[in-house]
């Protein structure tokens, strides 16, 4: 069938409504990372106050992705789109009018419960919206503008914060989020599964109280230690309501999360690629710029441009698959590829670590940005492929929720091993087992702070010892990067994922097998 040019458009408009709001979440999300000094200084905040800036937006993101696929597909994926796009940016302008960090924290907390719609209704109208070939294009377009809003955070945070204060890290989001609330509401259809039931209030309440007290304990674990009381509870009783969440679904007549779907052994391979892609590679989007600022000692906004290298591959790599590979080889062997590549990229920047030289790191960086490149939109359009396009707000859930619960596991586990490594060999170095306040102090010299006076570390010395700690890091990522491509490959099914080009005229559609 011909595609006219009031088509064309009409697609293009469809995929700016769903791209543009992931592209405020995924920005969001990073951007306010480069403010929190100069928030803490305006509002007289100590630092747990603002380490809930942060923590706030992930929390509700996290318990509520999920559930908001569900909603999406019951009450109308564009209907969600509206309402989180609303939320959003309702909750962007009281955080930057936002007089205390109480009330900042309150609002970036809404902040999240917009972001948990926005982004399951955005990939649920995509997947709904674009089939056949056309989505493939359509996933390569939506994991390009994903990986510029990733990538730009630290550049364009520090350009903010400095030349027009933090609180325009909020006020971005208010044009943009009045201009997509009108094009969604003109030219996105309204869709929704039709054998949806009545909210699985339940499955959204044991879900939610699991992620909740699963991020609580990622997030406090590194400072409160992993064995202390309180994180053994929080973590025991993520446990118990995750457990009570899969009997509530198993129950259900139409479940929020359709645990028959993981007896494909496309979808499982597709979100283990998802889940590595996040602990291995979204995570190094914050440590890169960390060690930047530790061993070369950069400023933040210098150490956002320093990320370019990972910046422009992801923003060209997904065009090129999309145009070159994408209709020759299967999903299957591309998000491989991808992977094998993160592996390769992370490996060569666990060697290079310790130069403290930005040449040095500069082969690996590349190499990553490639690779997340070929996985950015990859996995989510892979996971899709296999769902019925009525449960696509369901499965925009379960997608968005692995990749979310992927940067937390990786930036506490990775975080642990950092802070592990350096602590040891600052200890082997003094002679002796660091005490309580000797561990908080090397937490300050990862980010940059340098060792105490009283310690008498020579520079280079410090400097090499946190060198070896990202080392490790990176050398941890790489072997999981590993172990998920060849789990991927042995599961994801390349008939599921076969690419189609149209045959001349007269003759059928035939598939381009591996």
């Amino acid at each position: 069938m011909k595609v006219t040019q009031s088509s064309k458009w009409s697609n293009l408009l469809v995929l700016l409504c769903v791209s543009v709001p992931s592209f405020m979440i995924n920005l969001d999300s990073n951007i306010v990372a480069v403010s929190l000094t100069s928030i803490s200084s305006s509002l007289h905040a100590d630092f747990t106050a603002i380490e809930w800036v942060i923590s706030a937006y992930t929390l509700t993101f996290a318990a509520l992705v999920l559930p908001a696929g569900t909603l999406a597909d019951r009450f109308g994926r564009k209907r969600v789109l509206l309402l989180g796009l609303l939320t959003f940016t309702i909750a962007s302008l009281v955080c930057g009018a936002a007089p205390n960090a109480t009330v900042l924290n309150i609002a970036r907390a809404v902040q999240g419960v917009g972001a948990a719609l926005q982004l399951s209704a955005a990939l649920a109208i995509l997947s709904f919206e674009f089939r056949g070939p056309a989505r493939a294009k359509a996933f390569a377009f939506w994991g390009t503008v994903i990986g510029i809003a990733i990538t730009m955070g630290p550049i364009a945070g520090g350009l903010i914060t400095q030349e027009l204060g933090w609180q325009w890290a909020f006020y971005l989001n208010l044009p943009v989020g009045v201009a997509m609330f009108v094009l969604t509401a003109l030219f996105v259809t309204e869709s929704r599964d039709p054998a949806a039931v009545n909210v699985d209030v339940l499955g959204v309440a044991t879900f939610a109280a699991s992620l909740v007290f699963l991020t609580i304990a990622l997030i406090s674990g590194n400072h409160e230690g992993w064995s202390s009381y309180k994180i053994v509870i929080e973590l025991a009783a993520a446990v118990i309501f995750f457990a009570a969440f899969i009997l509530v679904e198993t129950r259900q007549e139409r479940p929020m999360l359709d645990l028959s779907f993981f007896e494909k052994q496309t979808y499982i391979g597709a979100n283990i690629a998802g889940l590595a892609y996040a602990v291995t590679l979204l995570t190094m989007l914050t440590y890169l710029p960390l060690l930047f600022q530790s061993e070369l000692a950069l400023t933040p906004q210098e150490a956002g441009l320093y990320m370019l290298p990972i910046a422009v591959p992801m923003f060209a790599v997904p065009r090129l698959v999309s145009k070159y590979l994408s209709h020759r080889v299967s999903g299957r062997t591309l998000i491989t590829m991808g992977l094998t590549l993160s592996a390769i990229g992370l490996f060569l920047l666990s060697i290079s670590a310790q130069q403290a030289l930005y040449s040095a790191l500069l082969p690996g960086m590349l190499v990553v940005g490639i690779s997340a490149g070929f996985l950015n939109g990859e996995t989510a359009k892979v996971a899709m492929s296999v769902i019925p396009p009525e449960r696509a707000g369901m499965a925009a859930g379960v997608g968005g929720t692995i990749r979310f619960a992927g940067i937390v596991i990786g930036f506490a586990g990775l975080g642990a091993i950092l802070f592990e490594t350096v602590s040891n060999k600052f200890g082997e170095f003094l002679g002796r087992v660091l005490d309580s306040s000797q561990i908080f102090a090397v937490q300050g010299i990862v980010v940059g702070k340098g060792a105490p006076a009283e310690w008498n570390v020579p520079p280079n010395v410090a400097t090499g010892i946190v060198g070896a700690g990202y080392s490790m890091v990176f050398l941890t990522a790489s072997i999981l990067a590993l172990a998920a491509s060849a789990a991927t490959w042995a599961l994801i099914k390349s008939a599921d994922t076969m690419p189609h080009i149209h045959a001349p005229m007269g003759s059928e559609v035939l598939p381009i097998v591996d």
